[in-house]
């Protein structure tokens, strides 16, 4: 957890190794309702996520500088700097930096269910491999704990699971989870601290 460099409020920092990407997330408390802040950028020419659903969370944000390009919904769309974008939940999408300007930009999810514990355990585990390539045991692990509420398409869900149940049996048999010092342990990914209403 680091103190943003847009706030005095506290903020939890992810960085990708391999493509540059930063978020910086912090939980937001209204009344009943808790969502969360997302700052983030990427350096231009890189890719952000793969196409993924957030199955119980919407996402909305604009763009701050540069030009954010996604595929929404079998959709492409561009946003450019001042536009708004929206990613609903139970949609596919993904998006990248196609410009030559670095991305920046904020956004919410909400209502926030576990996205910030599954971006932080997702950004250990692809950090622990090469470019492209997270360890399977550990992405794994990261998958069927968060298949509820978030997924990558990479295959059927259906098939994933059984897949990555399997690995993730060997992996336990083989000793992969113990402790707390391997990549995307739940252990270590608590999420965001939370701020109230009155801090920046």
């Amino acid at each position: 957890m680091t103190a943003s460099s847009t706030s005095s409020a506290p903020s939890l920092r992810l960085e990708n190794a391999h493509t540059g990407e930063i978020l910086e997330l912090r939980r937001r408390r209204r009344g009943n309702e808790t969502w969360l802040e997302l700052s983030g950028s990427l350096p231009p020419g890189r890719e952000g996520p793969p196409m993924h659903i957030h199955y119980a969370e919407d996402e909305a944000g604009e763009v701050a500088a540069g030009t954010l390009t996604a595929h929404v919904g079998g959709k492409q769309v561009e946003i450019a700097t001042g536009g708004a974008v929206r990613l609903p939940m139970g949609i596919a999408h993904r998006w990248w930096n196609a410009g030559d300007q670095p991305l920046v930009f904020n956004g919410t999810a909400r209502p926030l269910v576990d996205l910030d514990r599954y971006l932080q355990a997702t950004f250990e585990v692809l950090n622990a491999g090469p470019p492209g390539r997270p360890p399977l045991f550990y992405i794994a692990h990261v998958a069927l704990r968060h298949r509820q509420t978030q997924h990558v398409i990479v295959m059927p869900a259906p098939l994933q699971a059984v897949l990555f149940r399997a690995v993730v049996a060997i992996g336990t048999v083989l000793g992969k989870y113990r402790g707390t010092d391997w990549p995307g342990c739940p252990a270590r990914c608590g999420g965001a601290p939370e701020v109230s209403d009155g801090e920046a």
